[in-house]
């Protein structure tokens, strides 16, 4: 594993230098934007899987520091792409809060990446999001803020609250999507805890979630707890990516649901749970109104 530092510069400048779209006129609100960070900058990394995502690296950083988001660090995890992602992500080397880790040994899939990317991260709070832009980085600030408020002890960007939507998805998408979560439900007592949209403090996820694969994260990490975490899930819209090649097919998502329905047998066969310790886990969580843009229809992964 190669880790590649950037040196110091001003990140949002060197993003519009380099993705500066010709129709953008006037002052760029980006420029100057992550000088003006907060107290509580300094202890968010943000965690970002990538694999063949050579489009979206630029977009991805232009977002996240045009919204102003507070961070130490954009750390990319790169599992054998063969396009020109890691080539796209030191182009941005004139930055020091841009990483790259390169897994160049044996695939350990995207929740062992996640987890690489924890043990090497610097801050002391963790944003994990996917490089294809579907989540969206204008909620990174959002996701971030209830923990910043003590309210919570994780945060997930939920595509089945109220609010949250998946537009663009094929019927079988949604209805794995969605039966997926329903079987995850009873174990957590989240909505969507499917999804890879998250944000937890550094030290409870390398205590909770496995520590080299796994099934999902936040599902991994909610049960691993016995559901003491105090969850708060934030509507999001999940559009489908606009630029490279989607990693999600039926037989993906069907592999997925099946690997769902084992892993569902097998802890409540262990847990023996209760609608009472349901009930108390449901009394922990904390919801967020939306916002009147993400008011749309349908959402999963």
């Amino acid at each position: 594993m190669r880790l590649w530092r950037a040196c110091p510069a001003d990140v949002a400048q060197l993003v519009e230098q380099r993705f500066r779209k010709p129709q953008v006129t006037g002052s760029n609100p980006v420029v100057g934007s992550i000088c003006q960070m907060s107290t509580s900058a300094n202890s968010v990394s943000i965690i970002v899987p990538t694999l063949n995502e050579e489009e979206n690296i630029g977009p991805l950083v232009s977002q996240i520091a045009a919204g102003a988001v507070p961070f130490r660090e954009i750390l990319f995890v790169d599992g054998h792409s063969t396009d020109g992602t890691r080539d796209e992500i030191r182009a941005l080397k004139g930055n020091q809060l841009i990483r790259l880790i390169e897994q160049d040994g044996a695939d350990i899939g995207l929740a062992g990446a996640i987890m690489s990317g924890a043990r090497a991260a610097q801050g002391e709070i963790l944003l994990v999001m996917d490089a294809d832009l579907s989540h969206p980085p204008e909620r990174i600030n959002d996701l971030l803020a209830p923990l910043f408020a003590g309210m919570a002890d994780l945060v997930v960007g939920s595509r089945y609250v109220k609010g949250g939507s998946t537009p663009g998805w094929p019927i079988w998408r949604r209805m794995l999507s969605r039966a997926g979560a329903a079987l995850a439900y009873p174990l957590t007592g989240v909505h969507d805890s499917m999804c890879g949209f998250f944000a937890i403090a550094r030290s409870q996820l390398l205590e909770l979630a496995p520590q080299t694969s796994g099934f999902k994260i936040v599902f991994e990490t909610i049960v691993r707890s016995d559901r003491t975490l105090r969850v708060c899930e934030i509507p999001i819209a999940f559009r489908d990516r606009v630029r490279g090649k989607s990693k999600m097919s039926f037989g993906i998502a069907l592999r997925f649901f099946s690997i769902g329905c084992a892993r569902r047998s097998g802890i409540s066969s262990a847990a023996g749970m209760t609608g009472n310790r349901l009930q108390d886990r449901q009394s922990a969580m904390c919801r967020q109104t939306p916002k009147a843009s993400e008011n749309e229809n349908g959402s999963w992964n």
